[in-house]
């Protein structure tokens, strides 16, 4: 927030020079320098010897805080028009840091892992300095296409940066835009002609009912993984939600039966999830030693263990541990389970992203393409 404070300075005389202190500081366009000062040609007496010096004292103090408080409303609500336009600025690269400070704060591991990237691919392209005075549409074009034409910052070899990843990256930036232009950090709002990455459409990896009986037939390096991807497949929850489920979370009774309680790390979400006498078998498996069902598990100890798991039980789908909630999905739409429950069992918040998996087994087409049949010899 920006701050005006009337100040003093000591000259000689017994008299001190009155000027304003602003924070952050200030541009002048017309030197283009940054400056915290503002000297406004006023002076009072340091030590007032008569009525006369007190009386100018008070009458120039009041004026000079006036300046003050005008200066402060000039700035904050954007009207310039005090000494050759004077603008407020202040580093958009370090504003950009503390939206995404707030996601570390306030959101999940997962999404301030995204709105990182994102910063960092944005200061990859602009430096790690960026005066919000000098912001302009130009910015945001170039910043569009370096997203779709740079490589993947993380990987050593070169390999370009997806589209989607380029589209979540810039959508990012966009809200960052809307907040600087809501919070008066730059004047014009750059967001509005802003052209979006459009995404691709992406097909959800699914195991079979089939796959899965081979699955939990097929030995695992790790165990614990085994519960836990079958426990993902069975009730649909991600894989921070998995390891962070407490054997307390665990309740059954007469009315609803066996549920888990869940708060999603994702949306923070809290709601009952019902779950079947499998679930809660595997849940019986695992010790009680923790106060977390599958203890302190990592994903970086389950990604090889994963791919030969699958690799032993003769899977070549691409699959990671997110697709076991994928399987819960489309499984749950195949066998005639309305798109509204899933979205809820899923915790969606619009049933739009659910129809995602209506496309994965579409029953339509299914029955469609067994409409026509012939009678052909030999076949």
């Amino acid at each position: 927030m920006a701050n005006v404070s009337l100040r003093k300075k000591a000259l000689a005389n017994n008299k001190s020079s009155l000027y304003l202190d602003y924070f952050p500081p200030i541009v002048n366009p017309k030197t283009g320098k940054e400056s915290r000062r503002e000297f406004l040609g006023l002076q009072v007496f340091e030590k007032p010897k008569d009525e006369i010096e007190k009386a100018h004292n008070k009458s120039t103090l009041e004026y000079a805080d006036l300046l003050r408080a005008k200066r402060l409303t000039q700035i904050r609500d954007k009207k310039y028009g005090f000494k050759e336009n004077i603008t407020y600025n202040v580093d958009f690269i370090e504003f950009y840091t503390s939206v995404v400070e707030e996601y570390y704060n306030n959101g999940t591991k997962s999404n301030h892992s995204s709105w990182n990237a994102s910063l960092n691919y944005f200061k990859a392209f602009a430096g790690t300095s960026l005066k919000s005075h000098f912001l302009n549409a130009s910015h945001v074009k170039k910043y569009r296409i370096f997203l779709l034409t740079t490589n993947n910052l993380r990987n050593k070899k070169p390999n370009k940066l997806s589209i989607n990843t380029a589209s979540s990256y810039y959508k990012n930036f966009i809200i960052v835009l809307k907040k600087a232009y809501k919070e008066k950090i730059i004047e014009h709002n750059l967001a509005e002609d802003a052209e979006f990455i459009k995404e691709e459409e992406t097909y959800r990896e699914y195991l079979s009912e089939k796959e899965l009986e081979i699955l939990w037939n097929t030995d695992c390096d790790f165990p614990k993984l085994k519960h836990m991807a079958f426990l993902s497949t069975l009730t649909g929850l991600r894989f921070i939600d998995v390891i962070t489920l407490p054997f307390c979370n665990v309740y059954s009774d007469i009315h609803q039966g066996n549920y888990i309680k869940v708060r999603e790390q994702k949306t923070g979400n809290l709601f009952n999830h019902p779950i079947s006498e499998n679930v809660l078998n595997i849940i019986n498996l695992q010790p009680k030693e923790n106060e977390f069902v599958f203890g302190d598990a990592k994903y970086t100890e389950i990604t090889r263990p994963l791919k030969k798991w699958l690799s032993d039980a003769g899977i070549t789908k691409k699959i990671t541990f997110h697709n076991f909630r994928h399987t819960y999905a489309t499984l749950q739409l195949a066998n005639g389970t309305d798109i509204y429950t899933v979205s809820k069992l899923l915790g969606h918040k619009n049933v739009s992203t659910t129809q995602i998996y209506t496309k994965v087994i579409d029953q339509n087409k299914i029955v469609a393409a067994n409409r026509i049949n012939l009678k052909l010899d030999g076949i």
